[in-house]
């Protein structure tokens, strides 16, 4: 599962108001951050208490924990630097990942340089400018489901820049590769972002999948990205129009090098305190079939220490729907952010299933505290449930078994309830 989205330093929150956040869903860290002069240092502790559809799993995602458990859910530490004119941004995470071996990585990690219009250039692990903001739609702990094919919120290295012309905000960005894998167990997912990754597994032609196989998969390479959003202010609705277009090349090992291309439609209605976001988007990873796992139809991708073959061909729709109720009446609560948010990745592939995700809850935001309570339904997401159906259990033996993003075989509707405790300073 993915990590929450509250940011803490200040020179992130200038980029996060350039990115068009959806909603002011962070913590405020001025009180408690510690200053160094011109560097800023913060950082967040977080907990999940889970319960869903679990039978008990032995490999696999594990993110959070099966049914019905407490774990520690994240340590992350962030320095943030705002001196004249030169802007930086700097985040390391570990996760102890419950009984397992902990792992940990960079999330972020960019130096930039804000001109006199306030136009700025990042360099470095920056996050890339695809779809209405840093979730794209997502208001919730898990994001929709175009985190999961790597599509918001996502972290690679290149080079960023951001203006504003009138109404327009345009981002252009290259980047020369992901962000990279750290200190894991997983030959090359040990990351934040979902990316195409190396792994070690192959599949026959029953889609049985052999593990501690040869090296295989692919890189990321020579990215570019431009983004234009529009915002219509004069209006009963404010609204952000915007386009996302993106395209870039893959690194093959024993598969021959492919490359990438994705194109979004999104928009942002305000209301008083309402957000109304919607995003259509399609994506297309276009490799050979002659690779250890035997098709063009599906790619490795990972992140969290896990990788699994994703659908490589899709349209992903979503849309979100948030309030925000200000509590200035209750000491103990600034603010609750009650949210609804569906998506789904439509797959080209007539074999496959479709990967739905639903998600009903709430963010809490009261002094240091930011606490989502979060309620997901999905027939293909892996990190909810592992429910097969029929007495059985996704055991990842095989490629056709499990509610995932590729093939999606059982088509199982599962549940899970996360509540995530953290603390920012």
């Amino acid at each position: 599962m993915a990590a929450a989205r509250a940011e803490t330093a200040a020179a992130e929150q200038q980029a996060v108001a350039a990115e068009q956040r959806l909603a002011t869903a962070t913590p405020e860290p001025a009180d408690r951050s510690i200053k160094l002069g011109p560097v800023t240092v913060g950082g967040a502790l977080r907990a999940n208490y889970v319960i869903g559809s679990y039978e008990g799993l032995d490999n696999g995602p594990n993110r959070g924990g099966n049914s019905g458990n407490v774990e520690f859910d994240t340590f992350r530490l962030e320095l943030s630097l705002d001196y004249n004119n030169f802007i930086g941004e700097f985040q390391y995470r570990w996760y102890p990942a419950g009984t397992q071996e902990s792992y940990s990585f960079l999330h972020t990690g960019w130096l930039g340089y804000r001109f006199a219009d306030d136009s700025e250039l990042k360099v470095g692990v920056n996050r890339v400018p695809f779809g209405p903001g840093p979730a794209g739609v997502s208001q919730s702990y898990f994001y929709d489901q175009h985190y999961f094919v790597g599509l918001s919120d996502d972290m690679d290295l290149g080079v960023k820049y951001t203006t504003d012309i009138d109404n327009w905000t345009l981002d252009l960005g290259y980047y020369a590769a992901s962000e990279g894998s750290y200190f894991g167990r997983s030959l090359d997912s040990t990351r934040f972002s979902y990316d195409p990754v190396r792994w070690t597994s192959t599949i026959d032609d029953q889609g049985n999948v052999n593990s501690n196989g040869p090296h295989n998969g692919y890189e990321e390479r020579h990215q570019f990205n431009l983004r234009a959003i529009y915002h219509l202010t004069d209006v009963a609705v404010p609204t952000d129009l915007g386009m996302s277009l993106q395209y870039g090349q893959l690194k093959g090992q024993r598969a021959d090098d492919g490359s990438h291309w994705a194109a979004s439609a999104h928009m942002v209605n305000h209301y008083k305190n309402w957000t109304l976001a919607t995003q259509l988007t399609r994506y297309e990873y276009d490799i050979d079939a002659d690779n250890p796992w035997g098709t063009d139809t599906l790619i490795p991708m990972g992140a969290f220490e896990f990788a699994w073959p994703v659908a490589s061909k899709a349209w992903v729709p979503a849309v979100s729907l948030s309030y925000k109720h200000e509590t200035p009446n209750l000491p103990w609560l600034d603010y609750v952010i009650p949210y609804v948010e569906y998506s789904s990745i439509v797959k080209d592939e007539s074999a496959f299933n479709n990967s739905d995700l639903l998600v009903v809850g709430a963010a809490w935001a009261s002094g240091g505290w930011y606490i989502y309570s979060d309620l997901a339904y999905s027939n293909g997401n892996y990190y909810v449930g592992n429910d097969a159906g029929h007495g059985l259990q996704d055991d990842y033996s095989n490629v056709s078994g499990v509610g995932d993003f590729g093939v999606n075989g059982n088509d199982e509707w599962n549940y899970r309830f996360t509540l995530n405790l953290g603390y920012y300073f």
